[in-house]
C-alpha cells in the first residue's frame, strides 16, 4: 500500500527524458518552475514598463512594485558595500529576484519549490562565492590572503587564526545554501503535515469532522508566515552576498 509522505512534494519528476551519453538533459518539474520564474520576471519587468516599454513619472501599481524592489536592493548594496558596489547591482538584483520568485512560486498549490533542494541552493551559493573571489583576486591580487589574518595579529596567533579563518571562509557557500534550503524545506514540510492532518480529520465522523476547521485555520496562518519567510530568506541570501562582496572589495 502506497502512503504519501510530507517529503513527497520535493520529489523531482522527469517529464521529458533526454540523454546524451552519460549526460542527462531531461526536463523535470524543477526545470518548468525555473523557466516559469524567469518568465514571471520578464512579465514583471514588462508590466513595470506599463506595457509600452517606458517608465512613467506617475507609476502604475506594477511599476511601483518594481521600484520598491529596485530601491530595496540598491539600498542594501550601498549600505553594505558602498558606492564601489553599485556596478555589481545587476548581479545582486538578479540573485534577489530569482530567489524571491522561486520561493513565492513554491507557495502556489501543486507547484514545486526549487529552493527546497540543496543542489540548487548550493549551486547558486557556490557560483556567487566563486564570482566574488574572482572579483577579490582581480582587485587585490596576492593581498587577498590578508583575509585570513586579522590585522595586528602576532605570529604566534597566526598559526591558530589562519586555519580558523580559512575554514570559516570555505564554509561560506555551504552555510549560505543550507540556510535557504533548510528554511524552505522545513516550512513546506510543516504545511504538508498540517494539511494531511486536516484531511484525515475531514474523513472522520462526529466531532472530529467538525474539528478539522482548526488545523485549516492554522494552515492559513502558516501560509502567511511562509510568505514572510520566503521574502526574508531572499533578503538574507542577498544581504549575505553583499557582505561577502564587501569583504572582497575592501578586504575586511
Amino acid at each position: 500500500m502506497f502512503i504519501a509522505t510530507p517529503l513527497e512534494q520535493f520529489q523531482i519528476i522527469p517529464i521529458c527524458l533526454f540523454r546524451i551519453g552519460s549526460l542527462d538533459f531531461s526536463i523535470s518539474n524543477g526545470t518548468i518552475i525555473i523557466c516559469s520564474g524567469l518568465f514571471f520576471f520578464v512579465c514583471l519587468l514588462f508590466m513595470a514598463c506599463n506595457l509600452d516599454g517606458n517608465l512613467h513619472v506617475v507609476p502604475s501599481r506594477w511599476q511601483f512594485l518594481f521600484e520598491v524592489l529596485y530601491e530595496t536592493v540598491l539600498g542594501m548594496l550601498v549600505d553594505n558595500v558602498g558606492s564601489r558596489g553599485q556596478k555589481y547591482f545587476p548581479f545582486i538584483f538578479s540573485v534577489f529576484l530569482f530567489v524571491l520568485i522561486a520561493n513565492v512560486i513554491g507557495l502556489v498549490p501543486y507547484s514545486f519549490t526549487v529552493t527546497s533542494h540543496l543542489i540548487l541552493t548550493f549551486s547558486l551559493a557556490l557560483t556567487t562565492f566563486v564570482g566574488i573571489n574572482i572579483i577579490c583576486v582581480r582587485e587585490h591580487g596576492f593581498h587577498v590572503f590578508s583575509l585570513f589574518l586579522p590585522p595586528g595579529s602576532s605570529l604566534g596567533l597566526a598559526f591558530l587564526l589562519v586555519p580558523i579563518e580559512l575554514v570559516s571562509y570555505i564554509f561560506r557557500p555551504i552555510s549560505l545554501s543550507v540556510r535557504l534550503f533548510a528554511n524552505m524545506m522545513a516550512g513546506h514540510t510543516l504545511l504538508k503535515v498540517i494539511a494531511g492532518f486536516s484531511w484525515s480529520m475531514l474523513l472522520g465522523s462526529g466531532l472530529i469532522f467538525f474539528a478539522h476547521v482548526i488545523p485549516l485555520v492554522v494552515l492559513v496562518i502558516l501560509m502567511g508566515l511562509e510568505l514572510a519567510v520566503a521574502c526574508i530568506q531572499a533578503y538574507v541570501f542577498t544581504i549575505l552576498s553583499c557582505i561577502y562582496l564587501n569583504d572582497a572589495l575592501n578586504l575586511h
